[in-house]
């Protein structure tokens, strides 16, 4: 029996009916893929949706034994081994090594959790046709690792970390991580499953796929590896200019005649803004993708006013569609909609318009080219040939309540087998329409994503988080593993979206320690779902009431959310923030233009720009924003200080007192409102110190 062969520099094995490749794919990368099956077949097959990009490689180099064989790719060597079992489920298995060509030494391998099974790569037969998978790794004890997309949990480095792989709000699954042993892995792979980073092993599920699918690449720092991943699965584009300025957003302004009202009071009073937004149900019915007349009478009238006040606008289409849209029948006559394996065809259940209250939805069919080109149809006719160019993709999970994947059907197959790329396919639709129509610099804010949304300009927020302390410190690791899952363009709802309350003291010194921190973030979007004016501001220690049920207020609006609506005092240290941020402007389209370039994140951990550090590696409580300026945000309620530990190497200077501090010590450092610590490499503090304190 031949269990090695080769074929067009692509090293297979073939053993108990299993098939598995190997192959270079890019410099120091390699891509494994395998499936259960009979021996001839020719591949192990690629999956429904791929991440990753065709690309060059370096010769493949290639050694075949009877009962061993290797393939190296520039430094990155993989070795199969056929390994004897005893007491096991069977009696040989092919396991797979990475090493490093030039030491030997190992970076990565196949291990059981058990001797006796499941094996190390795992196939369950479904009923489908298709197979619930296991692949399990070694833990290394001294490893930490990065990346996974947006998580909330607040752990900067994921070692002992288990988690879902499924889209949900706030949390956005984009299955590659890096690892301080010098290598990158991506879990090419759109199913539900999880991840789970233990001390005695590391596992990626699956819960239904075609087949293993992964992506390994090599490096010499965090740099490299996630310089790589983005070679692999594409750089983001050139961001717009208007896109480092500043956001106003909440839910939600009603009509045209008040979000005009509120876009000239920031001109009348002079204060700077980039960017207004028009929440959801400014629509007729969710599915119908267009103005309410009613709501919105001359919406080519206000995208010109807007324009001359040089403030873009941006519109939230979300990918529901009711069962009383003009299109349903149509729809789902075509096959354009998501539907369900048993039961009445419902995903979500929320609120609309017309009818008025609870409703249930479905999704159209992203993964359907068809259906996402009726979409866009209904997009471009609706909104692009109106003016609007720009689209907040919320609820791109697809958001389902209750979480049932394995319950939804697509073109494509069962939702358990790919959902996790919906946010990817949708993005992508709406990226191929804007440049159709010849608005490529259309930009797209989604509340999800997947591996390689970044090359379609998408800008991640973080979802639907709550306005409290807890909440706003986890937003500095989320956005820092989304900048090493390649997402660069990132924000976050600056003040928090639920229970924010202005009349209460806490909220207003939350507003305004994480407007600070929106500030010196990628993006700067102040956004929120405001108690109304009338509601009593809770006590110390009670929770936050709305006065009413939230779905009433969802269809009409919640409190105000501007910068001048919470007193003068939290104004004018917001209206000093909003100078900072545009003085600090050409600052982050520099770093903006770096991440295109290279992939380098605008907004990365310490470690990322000090990896000789390994202190740094759990470090998620500051950050580095471009490559000079190390932010520390103020975390805790009342403080008026925080102290910083500075990374060795480097002289630091103070932005607010130009005090300068060597790194390797901790400082405590004052923080009054509107000036949370901010330092600088003394290298960069020249040119940066008059920009940002300008005395």
């Amino acid at each position: 029996m031949t269990i090695f062969t080769e074929a067009d520099g692509t090293l297979f094995c073939r053993f108990q009916g299993e098939v598995l490749s190997v192959r270079g794919w890019g410099a120091n990368a390699l891509r494994v893929q395998a499936r259960p099956g009979a021996g001839p077949q020719a591949d192990a097959g690629a999956l429904a949706v791929d991440a990753l990009l065709p690309c060059d490689s370096p010769p493949a180099q290639i050694e075949i034994a009877a009962r061993h064989a290797s393939i190296t790719v520039g430094n990155l060597r993989a070795e199969i081994t056929l390994k004897e079992r005893y007491g096991a489920d069977v009696r040989h298995e092919p396991l797979i090594r990475f090493v490093r060509a030039d030491t030997g030494a190992e970076v990565l391998a196949e291990a059981r959790s058990h001797f006796a099974g499941p094996k190390t790569r795992n196939f369950k037969a479904l009923a489908s046709g298709s197979w619930r998978l296991e692949q399990q790794f070694r833990a290394y004890e001294d490893e930490a690792i990065w990346g996974l997309g947006q998580p909330q949990h607040g752990q900067m480095n994921l070692k002992g970390v288990s988690t879902t792989l499924l889209q949900q709000n706030a949390h956005a699954v984009i299955p590659f991580v890096i690892s301080s042993r010098g290598y990158g892995f991506l879990w090419n792979n759109p199913a539900v499953g999880r991840a789970e980073f233990a001390t005695n092993i590391t596992r990626w599920t699956a819960e239904a796929t075609g087949g293993l699918d992964y992506w390994v690449t090599l490096g010499d720092s965090p740099r490299d590896i996630l310089r790589a991943y983005a070679q692999a699965t594409g750089k983001s584009p050139d961001v717009p200019d208007w896109v480092t300025g500043f956001w106003q957003c909440k839910l939600r302004y009603r009509t045209q005649d008040e979000l005009l009202g509120v876009a000239r009071e920031y001109r009348r009073r002079g204060l700077p803004l980039s960017c207004i937004v028009i929440d959801f149900f400014h629509w007729t019915r969710q599915g119908e993708w267009k103005f309410d007349p009613n709501d919105w009478p001359d919406v080519e009238a206000m995208v010109a006013e807007l324009r001359e006040m040089q403030i873009e606008v941006m519109v939230s289409i979300w990918p529901t569609v009711s069962a009383s849209s003009e299109h349903y029948r149509g729809m789902i006559e075509a096959g354009h909609l998501l539907t369900t394996e048993r039961g009445v065809p419902v995903v979500i259940p929320f609120p609309d318009k017309d009818p008025f209250g609870a409703g249930f939805f479905t999704y159209y069919d992203a993964f359907n080219p068809e259906a996402r080109a009726f979409h866009w149809d209904k997009v471009k006719r609706n909104y692009l040939d109106r003016g609007i160019r720009h689209f907040w993709l919320d609820a791109c999970e697809p958001e389902m309540r209750p979480a049932h994947p394995e319950n939804v059907r697509t073109s494509l197959g069962n939702g358990a087998e790919m959902l996790c790329a919906y946010p990817l396919v949708h993005a992508q639709g709406y990226r191929e329409g804007l440049n159709a129509a010849g608005a490529g610099d259309g930009v797209l804010l989604c509340r999800s994503a997947w591996a390689g949304a970044q090359k379609h300009g998408v800008i991640l927020w973080s979802g639907d988080v709550w306005s409290d302390w807890d909440w706003f410190r986890a937003q500095i690791p989320a956005g820092l593993h989304a900048g090493l899952s390649g997402l660069g363009w990132w924000t976050t709802d600056i003040g928090g979206f639920y229970d924010g309350h202005g009349g209460s003291d806490d909220f207003r010194d939350l507003l305004v320690r994480w407007f600070e921190f929106g500030v010196f973030s990628p993006i700067c979007r102040l956004h929120g779902f405001r108690v109304p004016e009338g509601v009593p501001a809770p006590e110390p220690g009670q929770p936050v009431s709305y006065g009413q049920d939230t779905f009433n207020i969802f269809t009409n609006t919640g409190g105000p959310n501007e910068v001048w609506s919470y007193g003068p005092q939290v104004e004018a240290v917001l209206v000093g923030l909003l100078g900072l941020r545009e003085r600090i402007r050409p600052y982050v389209t520099r770093a903006f233009a770096q991440h295109a370039e290279t992939g380098d994140p605008v907004m990365a951990p310490l470690f990322y720009h000090f990896p000789d550090q390994p202190d740094l590696h759990g470090r998620g409580d500051a950050y580095m924003l471009g490559a000079d300026m190390l932010i520390a945000p103020v975390l805790e309620p009342g403080a008026t200080s925080r102290s910083v530990a500075l990374p060795r190497g480097e002289t630091w200077v103070h932005v607010w007192s130009g005090a300068r501090h060597e790194g390797g010590q901790t400082v405590e450092i004052a923080a009054p409102w509107g000036q949370p610590p901010v330092f600088l490499r003394h290298s960069a503090a020249e040119d940066l110190m008059s920009i940002i304190n300008p005395k």
